[in-house]
């Protein structure tokens, strides 16, 4: 038994020891769930990769949406498809993936492009040299599409940078003429709003949203993604979670957000693994809430609680306060006014 393993099995029966091994190294993370907004967001991104390759048109595109609502999974999803390739002479990079750094400026940013190209140089050189190199790479790499995550730190950099490292991207779309797919939260609308070139090339933004439950089509997705992967447990006794009482007591649980819906799911595998007879209850649910999403929610809160009416916890230091709403920057003023937008349906 690895050290690691004697670690984790500290203070348990030998029974325990022996049994339910495999549920400490269970995840659905990795599992890719072909729901709609996926799908929509992978077809986009691959249109956009075969035009360039057809007819070299270096398209423009960015699929924005909250913390937690998987863009992550598109991203890293599309980038397995297309594995570098090393030669005796170089590196092939078909699509290549670069992290903005928060409040980027042109130095920072051509640096973690350079990192991502794999240059052992990354950080030599002033933002100009560093900028002719890239262009270089671009070619020499064969790039044919440029993803970059984290889009929404360009709104955290400070003016004038602001506005110079969003004209450094602009350029370095015209000079290396590939497609370039962003993804951020909704504010990241903002960033390209502020800079006329750019809210022209990237005018169609995509939603990644969050799962909803307002409508009978909406609940039955919801529904039939907790089924499958209630189907990849290691386990099935107990409760149903896509009966319809379960599942919208995990749609308030997790706001829609197919993060939180993993970190349940595995949580309760997890916390399996020293119960000889494990079942899906609510008090498992309950636990597994309390562990990955609000430590310190009460008990009258805890959406699993079956003697509570549930509500959305988007109240101050509640789990879901936060939210980054789209219609800020893709509605007007008066629009927003007119529709009651901004605030989430309770």
């Amino acid at each position: 038994m690895s050290k690691l393993a004697e670690l984790r099995m500290l203070g348990l029966t030998g029974t325990a020891r022996s049994k339910n091994q495999t549920h400490y190294v269970f995840t659905v993370r990795d599992r890719i769930i072909e729901h709609d907004s996926f799908t929509k967001a992978v077809r986009a991104i691959a249109l956009a990769h075969e035009r360039w390759t057809l007819a070299k048109v270096p398209g423009a595109l960015l699929i924005y949406g909250q913390s937690g609502c998987g863009k992550s999974t598109v991203l890293r999803y599309y980038v397995q498809q297309f594995p570098r390739q090393s030669t005796p002479r170089k590196t092939i990079i078909p699509v290549l993936r670069v992290v903005a750094p928060e409040s980027p400026t042109v130095r920072s940013f051509t640096e973690a492009v350079l990192v991502a190209l794999g240059d052992t140089a990354a950080a030599r050189g002033s933002a100009a040299v560093k900028t002719q190199r890239i262009i270089h790479f671009v070619k020499e790499c064969e790039i044919q599409l440029l993803l970059i995550d984290e889009f929404h730190h360009f709104c955290d950099s400070k003016r004038p940078e602001y506005r110079r490292v969003t004209d450094w991207l602009k350029n370095l779309i015209n000079e290396c003429g590939v497609p370039v797919v962003l993804f951020g939260l909704p504010r990241a609308i903002s960033a390209l709003n502020s800079n006329e070139q750019l809210r022209r090339r990237f005018s169609s933004p995509i939603h990644l949203a969050e799962f909803g439950f307002a409508t009978a089509e909406e609940q039955l997705t919801f529904r039939s993604v907790l089924q499958h992967l209630q189907s990849l447990m290691p386990y099935q006794e107990g409760l149903d979670l896509s009966d319809s009482e379960v599942a919208m007591r995990f749609h308030f649980a997790t706001n829609g957000l197919i993060d939180y819906v993993v970190k349940i799911i595995d949580e309760l595998v997890i916390a399996s693994a020293r119960n000889p007879h494990p079942t899906v209850d609510y008090n498992a649910l309950q636990h597994a809430f309390k562990v990955q999403v609000w430590a310190d929610v009460p008990d009258a809160l805890n959406p699993f609680n079956p003697a509570n009416t549930p509500r959305r916890l988007d109240q101050a230091n509640e789990p879901f306060s936060i939210w980054d709403d789209p219609t800020a920057y893709t509605l007007s003023q008066r629009a927003r006014a007119a529709t009651g937008s901004g605030k989430r349906n309770k």
